[in-house]
């Protein structure tokens, strides 16, 4: 029986079960990192599946051995900057491209989007060379001002921008508001819940980078949690519990972020879906 000809209560039970092995799939891997963070040393390979022994020591030591409190702060502001100045310049750019006229707007905007299909790795060369060129090896510049914009967040915002109807931007200039009051007034407070779900997207793209921090930082104190978490493995290759204890440390922010913002990202996902 088809499932779409199948009675409600079947439709369901398939739906749920489909969802309950899909989950456990991708929450195993987690599962046994867990177990594997939280036994000692000598027991991480007996019963690997099974949660036989438990000390909270490994986090204290991955915590201090792999100096992740000085990393995880780098990490943050790194986060925090280029999240917070994605937002400015994907607000500007994408108010530009939705209400300003230019000449060649369009063309513009297509040379503009074409920068999704070139991939980071592209880049690397040059732009380490420019960040070296700069002298902003081993700094915060170095490893935000790469991506203090971004094409996609650009897009995702003038496609919100673009349902904004004609009318409140007429009655606006009625009142005597510029292009800088409809933006602060208008614009921004009706796509808020796109620019929420954008900020997360940024914050965890940007937490999560590992390839062009591991090329410009060489100095241990300028490490981000995802490099720092690179040298314990190297260092303690006998412990792969206390690696395993860095990954949690390192995942617990992320999670607390998308609990937090969990309602935001839904918003925003959803924000235009549904027209009136």
């Amino acid at each position: 029986m088809a499932l779409d000809t199948a009675p409600k209560g079947w439709r369901s039970f398939a739906r749920y079960s489909m969802l309950t092995i899909v989950a456990l799939f991708i929450l195993f891997p987690v599962y046994t990192t867990v177990i594997a963070a939280l036994k000692p040393g000598n027991k991480v390979l007996d019963n690997p599946l099974l949660p036989n022994a438990f000390t909270l020591d490994v986090l204290k030591n991955a915590w201090t051995e792999g100096r992740l409190g000085r990393y995880l702060m780098n990490t943050t502001v790194v986060a925090l900057i280029i999240t917070s100045v994605q937002l400015v310049t994907s607000i500007a750019s994408a108010y530009a491209f939705s209400f300003l006229k230019f000449p060649l707007k369009r063309l513009v905007f297509g040379i503009f989007l074409s920068t999704l299909l070139v991939p980071l790795e592209v880049t690397l060369v040059i732009n380490r060379r420019t960040i070296d060129s700069l002298g902003w090896l081993n700094s915060f510049q170095g490893l935000t001002v790469p991506f203090i914009a971004t094409a996609f967040g650009t897009f995702l915002l003038r496609q919100v921008f673009m349902q904004i109807p004609p009318d409140l931007r007429e009655a606006a200039q009625m009142d005597g508001l510029g292009h800088w009051g409809f933006m602060k007034e208008v614009a921004i407070p009706l796509v808020r819940p796109t620019l929420g779900a954008l900020g997360l997207f940024s914050f965890l793209a940007s937490w999560n980078q590992y390839l062009w921090p591991s090329l410009i930082t060489t100095e241990d104190d300028m490490n981000t949690v995802q490099t720092g978490l690179r040298h314990l493995a190297s260092s303690d290759l006998d412990k792969p519990n206390l690696i395993m204890a860095g990954t949690i440390i390192a995942a617990v922010p992320i999670l607390i972020v998308l609990v937090v913002f969990q309602k935001q990202l839904v918003r925003g996902l959803t924000a235009g879906a549904v027209k009136g």
